[in-house]
């Protein structure tokens, strides 16, 4: 292979600094949008030009060599300082533009932020999004992300969020399942209760209540029931069906009760630990944050005001 001028090869050295980072060809490939053979073809030329092997392959993983390890951690600032200064040259056009990739939770994504998305798009026509709803916790940085929506109570120190608004946890059941068991009075009643709960890692199932107003103990309730899940919207349905009582965000639950389909139970309590008490809008530090993420977070911070209804909203449960 022809020796190739340094000049030519500072591309090749940006594309091994993206394949260190996704730690695969397919994943590398898909960042940068191209092919994974354009990929390889990328990194062999640079290898050919180094004479050293910059990348060990093998069957089931790929990692840098010292060799490549040390090019990448010497140009890594570099790298990045360039990105830098292109994306704010960039901004300085008259409106934000440019692709945003969005991951939010699926439910979340679902019900609130897809209805918001048409207004934003016809208002800036010159930015596209690509929204990946998932309920795993991505790696902003590695998987290429401009922003992620998260249900948390607390973000790391790492990144920057904006709060969007203030959540909080309902728990609800339909007037047919309550005709059938009872309408509990009091948090330990859940025990006789058929509880649908949010599938996680652990043994058996523990709903914490505080009391909504004043001071007073946390109740911890082991519960147990039929049905669990891994996403709020599944959970719903199997409510809505009359199948047991579901703990649930309330963005999940709001059209439901204000429709009289779901019925709030022990409102005197606060569920506490279930759910995160905020939406954020998060990225990974950076000195600039592009004109397209800022005016995306405006808008949804401003669509969002005031959140998805407070305690005072909610009918009482022998209302009908």
């Amino acid at each position: 292979m022809k020796a190739k001028k340094i000049e030519s090869l500072w591309s090749h050295v940006h594309w091994l600094g993206v394949l260190a980072s996704m730690g695969s060809y397919t994943a590398a490939a898909q960042r940068l949008g191209v092919s994974k053979a354009a990929v390889s073809h990328r990194i062999a030329e640079l290898e050919a030009a180094a004479c050293v092997q910059l990348v060990q392959r093998t069957t089931r993983s790929v990692r840098l060599s010292e060799a490549g390890q040390q090019l990448v951690d010497a140009t890594r600032a570099s790298f990045a300082e360039i990105e830098r200064s292109f994306a704010g040259i960039r901004d300085l056009a008259q409106a934000p533009q440019g692709l945003l990739r969005v991951t939010a939770p699926v439910a979340l994504g679902r019900q609130q932020i897809v209805p918001l998305l048409p207004a934003f798009l016809r208002q800036f026509p010159g930015i596209r999004i690509e929204l990946e709803v998932s309920d795993r916790l991505a790696s902003l940085a590695q998987e290429g992300f401009d922003l992620a929506i998260r249900h948390v109570s607390s973000v790391p120190d790492t990144h920057v969020a904006w709060k969007l608004c203030e959540t909080r946890t309902v728990l609800v059941a339909v007037r047919s399942y309550l005709r059938r068991r009872g309408l509990p009075a009091a948090p330990a009643d859940l025990a006789g209760h058929n509880c649908l709960h949010y599938l996680r890692s652990g043994d058996t199932p523990v709903w914490s209540f505080e009391p909504a107003r004043g001071k007073g103990a946390r109740l911890s309730i082991a519960v147990q029931g039929s049905f669990a899940a891994n996403n709020s919207e599944l959970l719903r349905e199997a409510a809505l069906g009359g199948v047991g009582i579901a703990l649930l965000p309330d963005f999940s639950a709001k059209k439901e009760i204000e429709a009289g389909r779901f019925v709030p139970i022990l409102p005197g309590w606060r569920s506490v630990g279930a759910f995160g008490e905020h939406l954020y809008a998060i990225r990974p530090y950076s000195a600039h944050v592009p004109r397209a993420v800022s005016a995306l977070v405006s808008y949804l911070r401003g669509a969002m005001q005031g959140g998805f209804g407070s305690a005072g909203d909610l009918p009482a449960a022998g209302q009908d």
